[in-house]
């Protein structure tokens, strides 16, 4: 039987870690940012250390200036073309220079008597107000786009806090990542073998969803743009940060983006262009995963893919853009909590009895 003492510090120490968490809220994607920044350059870190005779502090401080040197400031860049861009077709839809709704009225048309009268039959949709709704979605979504676009310069101190914060982290997180990870590992109160299973799927599963996740999805929305910027399509940064977006959600891809357009060429006599995409977004944009993502990514570290989406979507509706690392790592150690679970109690004779 615990003592009473014992059981008022453990209540003592439960209420100190959860204000403690509570007041650590606000920045949790700082934290979480400098937690997977570090286990993806660990390895960078540690070919510094050596090649600097042990210095750690120097070799944390040369790789956070490579890391703002060649991740920051490319994103800072793009992040400013690609508003701009947004801020332009939001504009030239808004004003009716671009009429998507006369482009779906062309897709319509272009639809043999069979396909329409198919889907009219099913109550598919209403051909007739269909291209009226489009643009109207789109309109409204461009006006959404606008105050979201004014919070992100109202909040620029606030994410410049949060930046500054990751990286101050990150470069402690690097210099002593191995002190502390050992002082966690004697804090939770698991056993060996259970605390390093626990630890090796946090890592893998970090890695397979940043480095293979979002290096795959950098490299179909490049491939994208590639093809839309060839082809003349406006916007071309826009759509290939669009489809690289989409292709972070597994079984969803950047497909969504350019097989309609595909359909749009084909319908409007382009059809050179309408296969060339097609072939293109088939063969290269397509294969792209099966062939970065086994390399970039161990098998034995990969979720089932329906686990991947499950998680990656809830994980975003509840978190934010946060929430594509978060989710699929909240259901890793959900599935190697409930395995180490099942492992101990067939280990335990008296839990079978």
């Amino acid at each position: 039987m615990p003592r009473i003492d014992d059981q008022v510090f453990r209540l003592l120490l439960l209420a100190i870690t959860v204000a403690f968490a509570w007041i650590l809220w606000p920045f949790y994607g700082a934290i979480l940012w400098a937690v997977v920044v570090a286990v993806i350059f660990a390895p960078v870190h540690r070919w510094l250390l050596q090649s600097m005779q042990g210095r750690s502090g120097l070799a944390a401080a040369v790789t956070v200036l490579i890391i703002i040197a060649m991740v920051l400031l490319p994103l800072a860049i793009v992040a400013t073309s690609l508003v701009q861009e947004a801020s332009g077709l939001v504009v030239k839809i808004q004003s009716g220079e671009y009429d998507f709704g006369s482009y779906v009225q062309r897709i319509l048309d272009a639809l043999p008597a069979w396909a329409t009268g198919l889907i009219e039959r099913i109550k598919l949709t209403n051909f007739s107000a269909l291209p009226e709704s489009f643009t109207s979605s789109l309109v409204k979504g461009g006006q959404a786009l606008a105050p979201q676009a004014l919070s992100l310069g109202i909040n620029t101190f606030e994410f410049m806090i949060g930046l500054g914060i990751m990286l101050y982290l990150l470069f402690f997180l690097l210099r002593d990542g191995d002190t502390i990870a050992d002082r966690v590992r004697e804090i939770i109160p698991l056993r060996s073998d259970q605390k390093a299973t626990l630890f090796t799927r946090f890592a893998d599963v970090v890695r397979a969803t940043v480095k293979g996740g979002i290096l795959v999805a950098i490299a179909q929305g490049t491939l994208g743009g590639i093809a839309f910027w060839f082809l003349g399509i406006h916007a071309a940064l826009l759509w290939a940060a669009v489809m690289a977006f989409l292709s972070l959600v597994p079984a969803i891809g950047a497909g969504l983006v350019w097989v309609p357009v595909a359909i749009y060429f084909l319908a409007t006599g382009a059809i050179w262009q309408g296969i060339g995409l097609i072939l293109y977004g088939v063969l290269v944009i397509g294969l792209v995963d099966n062939a970065l993502r086994p390399f970039l990514v161990g098998k034995d570290s990969k979720l089932p893919d329906y686990v991947v989406l499950i998680s990656t979507l809830g994980g975003i509706k509840v978190f934010g853009l946060n929430g594509f690392v978060i989710g699929p790592l909240i259901a890793a150690m959900f599935m190697v909590s409930w395995e180490i679970f099942s492992a101990s109690r067939r280990d335990d004779p008296a839990s079978n009895a």
